[in-house]
């Protein structure tokens, strides 16, 4: 089974086992023992709901911090457009990325500048019509997990081409071995993240062997130096050279437009995006090229490391591009070919595998299947697993007893009333 690294973390301390996240998580990763929430790692996508949810932020997303800019001799900051959306008044993106310069970076390539390289690379290969239809974007690392653990069938529906982080990391990284001369392990090359599930994909990535990204700092985390930053700004360099396409990805349906047509679809927020793959899975969408999927309500713009509401971001991204041109980048010979993924998605079976004797798996099965129909089908969460089915494999697995079912508690301690009421 693959090892993952986690961004999100649970801090015991601060969990009532309150059942919220056990409820809200898309892929039955959490469960609920002797009072306290347990993550299964194997399953977490990362996608922060359970942060979003827990009442007593006992959930946290863990990324780098400014400190860690100082392990390099040269350091490059690649920040997320959802960024711009950040700050009010804001009229052109130079204001942050050289508040970024201030804090410590020695240079900047913005992740807005990959992106509509990646949407130029999209288009190219819809044209090619190589693809299976309708084609999944990529972008999203907790979609790309879902559709892995939740929906293997559409594995090969998505987009084989890597992300803009990983794309602006190898360039910037490129650029500044040439512009420095240092070897690339001196040079420090950091996104400025809204969730926590790209710190996760730089850590243990879906499409490469190994991320040009040396580290995430969450949005949040920077924030309070970057505004302090920006307030003192005596100059303004000439930095960002992003059109309206790449500031555009930071918010929902953002991508799609880059795409330059209407046979596109885009949703965002979990329980959107998996009902959308549902109907994906039944073949009950197919009059459409391009599919965009956001873990996040409103797409990146609503990240958990993000400070902002994301419909106020949303509308100061807008506001932002409005005067932009439509894009300042475009590929050159190679580049679609350097962009496209090292290894192909696959449905992770060890996930789900009950036993690695194919016998006792078949055994522990059907006694599942058998267990599942004693339950009383509620899906109530108060057992600590999400629904009556993972109750059954939790059983099965001996990680639950049927008595933390309280239906099935009462039943027994009814019977046991019974016996005893005819015993006197």
């Amino acid at each position: 089974m693959s090892t993952y690294f986690h961004s999100v973390r649970l801090e015991v301390d601060k969990c009532c086992g309150c059942t919220n996240c056990l409820k809200r998580c898309p892929t039955e990763a959490i469960r609920i023992r002797d009072g306290k929430a347990h993550i299964l790692s194997e399953r977490c996508i990362d996608c922060g709901e359970c942060i979003r949810i827990c009442p007593h932020h006992a959930k946290k997303a863990h990324s780098a911090d400014s400190d860690d800019i100082k392990k390099f001799k040269y350091n490059v900051a690649i920040p997320a457009p959802a960024l711009y959306g950040q700050f009010n008044n804001l009229d052109k993106a130079n204001i942050v990325l050289t508040g970024l310069k201030e804090l410590g970076f020695n240079d900047i390539f913005e992740v807005s500048r990959a992106a509509e390289l990646v949407s130029e690379a999209t288009r190219n290969l819809i044209k090619e019509k190589k693809l299976n239809k309708p084609i999944i974007s990529s972008a999203c690392p907790a979609i790309v997990r879902l559709i892995k653990i939740r929906f293997p069938e559409l594995c090969s529906n998505v987009l084989p081409l890597m992300a803009p982080i990983e794309v602006a990391a190898r360039m910037a990284r490129k650029e500044a071995i040439k512009k420095t001369g240092l070897k690339s392990e001196e040079i420090g090359v950091f996104f400025i993240s809204p969730c926590p599930a790209k710190v996760t994909e730089i850590n243990t990535p879906n499409s490469v062997e190994k991320s040009a990204c040396n580290g995430a700092i969450g949005i949040s985390r920077i924030y309070p130096e970057l505004t302090k930053a920006m307030d003192h700004l005596e100059h303004i360099e000439s930095i960002s050279r992003s059109g309206l396409i790449g500031i555009g990805w930071a918010t929902s349906g953002g991508e799609s437009a880059g795409m330059l047509g209407d046979k596109y679809l885009a949703a965002d927020g979990i329980e959107n995006v998996i009902r959308i793959l549902e109907e994906l899975e039944d073949e009950h969408i197919r009059d459409v090229d391009f599919v965009e999927l956001n873990a996040c309500a409103g797409g990146c713009v609503g990240g958990v490391l993000t400070v902002e509401n994301p419909y106020v971001a949303q509308a100061r991204i807008q506001k932002l591009r409005k005067y932009l041109p439509v894009s300042l980048n475009h590929l050159e010979d190679g580049d679609l070919e350097n962009m496209m993924w090292e290894h192909e998605l696959e449905f992770d079976a060890d996930i789900f595998r009950l036993s690695d004797d194919i016998f006792k798996a078949m055994e522990m099965m059907d006694k599942m299947e058998n267990i599942c129909k004693e339950l009383p089908g509620l899906d109530c969460g108060s057992c600590g697993s999400p629904t009556c089915r993972a109750m059954a494999e939790d059983i099965v697995k001996g990680e639950a007893k049927e008595t933390d079912c309280i239906h099935k508690l009462k039943e027994k301690i009814h019977s046991v009333y019974d016996q005893l009421k005819n015993t006197i």
